[in-house]
């Protein structure tokens, strides 16, 4: 049997569903689908890559990053999403460092924030250098 993937469906855990379908439509501007009969919240266009933010009553998080935006324009993207509230995580790690909460590596440029659930997400912009991998 083959896999044949035609969209994908990310779960995050919110503890909040409503202060977080809050932040993903207002602060990120995402297409909001509707509610499950679970209480999870839907977003994403017909036919393209689904969010499901899945209530959960243990409070646990992922310590990495769950979700990467991929966009055109990285400095733009900031620069609105801060406008919008959206606060920028920094790093000045050995193999991590950020100018201006962006991260430029050979790849690609990727900066790095919280939800209002406490998942770390990103927005990250391909510099055309990535390496295609083929299963």
């Amino acid at each position: 049997m083959t896999l044949v993937m035609k969209t994908a469906t990310t779960i995050l855990p919110v503890d909040d569903a409503a202060r977080a379908r809050s932040f993903y439509t207002d602060a990120l501007g995402l297409p909001h689908r509707g509610m499950t009969d679970d209480g999870s919240e839907l977003f994403g266009d017909a036919g393209g890559p689904m969010l499901q933010l899945m209530p959960v009553s243990d409070g646990k998080h992922s310590e990495h990053t769950a979700l990467s935006f991929e966009v055109t324009d990285i400095e733009r993207t900031v620069r609105d999403m801060e406008a919008k509230g959206v606060r920028f995580q920094d790093y000045d790690l050995p193999n991590l460092r950020t100018e201006n909460h962006i991260c430029t590596t050979d790849s690609e440029k990727c900066a790095w924030f919280m939800d209002t659930e406490h998942n770390i997400l990103c927005v990250h912009e391909s510099l055309g250098t990535q390496a295609e991998y083929q299963l």
